[in-house]
């Protein structure tokens, strides 16, 4: 693969335009910053939502950038949406069964969000991605992009302990770096990650179904029918969750294995090799032929959550002004595994005081040709 075509020849410093203001007067902020490649990005600072990611067409111009994720052209959709379009997530990305857990012999009760379903999903109804962030500029040589920061307080959404958390997005040479941070007063439970959903050929431009995944993953966590993960992982060997030597979102999503049809589709948490790490490592490619796009992934995280936007709505309109629907993109979300609250089994997601998260995800837009 090659990398991005030139474009700019450095990075431009992050521009602040007001996007919109909330009901209650709030005003919210949009940073657009691009690097030295052409790759630009819109960050909101509601919800720290990446509105849009500009990503140029192979070299040689046969076709012209476009913006690889889903999102809205105003404040008002975003509020009334509720299908998590590039947000931050947190205090606890994916679902936590029952909205419970316990942590030092005290049992926490969180709102149950989860449509049709008796779980805590993305850290509640007023999670991370509804809340304003603080953002800062941030420009270096060749490089470019803003930092956003928030404070959640102890019992909100139902977690213990006042965290103080922060992302920063940073574009160079041709990859966008999300970088997470987060503190707190007692000891809590946290995973975050980013809900951008991807369809490379152009957000609006139809399904992702010839899109070509590759994942460093031989086992994903089977779920049962309130999308919980199931006693242990299971081998992706044999089965259509096997993405170790790369295939076509489209050529597995209509199997009949009883995983896909009870979620309509991917919507689970593949077991990363070689787990949690501490630099990111590349752990997996999203190619899209009729583009000629591609984008490697690399994280620090122990697990992936696929999600193949199985109930995103036919009459959802976009920035494009295009329809979305099913399968319109797909959700690549890095990330500790779902009900991990509840599971001494798999690695831990408890924060005490006096330590700090972090976490690292890295998207490198190449092309195929």
């Amino acid at each position: 693969m090659s990398a991005s075509s030139a474009a700019p020849a450095s990075a431009s410093a992050p521009v602040r335009d007001v996007f919109g203001t909330l009901p209650d007067g709030r005003q919210v902020d949009r940073w657009t910053f691009t690097d030295a490649t052409g790759v630009t990005a819109a960050v909101l600072t509601y919800g720290a939502v990446i509105q849009s990611l500009t990503v140029p067409g192979p070299a040689g111009g046969a076709r012209p950038p476009a913006n690889v994720v889903l999102g809205y052209d105003n404040l008002a959709d975003y509020v009334a949406g509720s299908y998590y379009f590039g947000c931050a997530v947190g205090r606890y990305a994916n679902r936590i069964a029952g909205g419970r857990f316990r942590l030092d012999e005290r049992e926490y009760t969180l709102p149950v969000n989860d449509p049709g379903r008796p779980n805590a999903l993305h850290g509640g109804p007023d999670g991370f991605h509804r809340r304003i962030w603080q953002a800062r500029p941030l420009a270096e040589a060749g490089r470019a992009g803003v930092e956003l920061s928030l404070v959640s307080e102890d019992g909100d959404q139902g977690y213990p302990g006042r965290l103080e958390a922060g992302v920063r997005y940073m574009l160079a040479d041709g990859a966008l770096h999300i970088d997470y941070q987060a503190v707190t007063q007692a000891p809590t439970v946290v995973n975050l990650t980013n809900h951008s959903f991807f369809n490379l050929s152009g957000e609006g431009s139809g399904t992702i179904d010839e899109h070509v995944l590759t994942l460093a993953a031989s086992a994903y966590l089977p779920v049962d029918e309130n999308l919980i993960p199931l006693a242990s992982a299971l081998p992706v060997d044999g089965t259509p969750f096997d993405f170790t030597a790369g295939a076509a979102l489209g050529a597995r999503l209509d199997d009949p294995h009883p995983q896909l049809q009870g979620a309509r589709g991917y919507d689970h948490c593949y077991v990363l090799d070689g787990g949690r790490t501490g630099e990111p490592r590349p752990i997996g490619t999203l190619a899209d032929p009729a583009s000629g796009r591609a984008m490697q992934l690399l994280t620090t995280e122990p697990g992936i959550q696929l999600y193949t936007a199985n109930a995103l709505p036919a009459d959802v309109v976009g920035n494009s002004g295009r329809n979305y629907g099913p399968r319109a993109a797909v959700a690549l979300e890095t990330q500790h595994f779902p009900d991990s609250p509840n599971r001494p089994d798999y690695p831990s997601t408890v924060l005490l005081p006096g330590q700090t998260y972090r976490s690292t995800t890295v998207l490198r837009f190449t092309h195929l040709r």
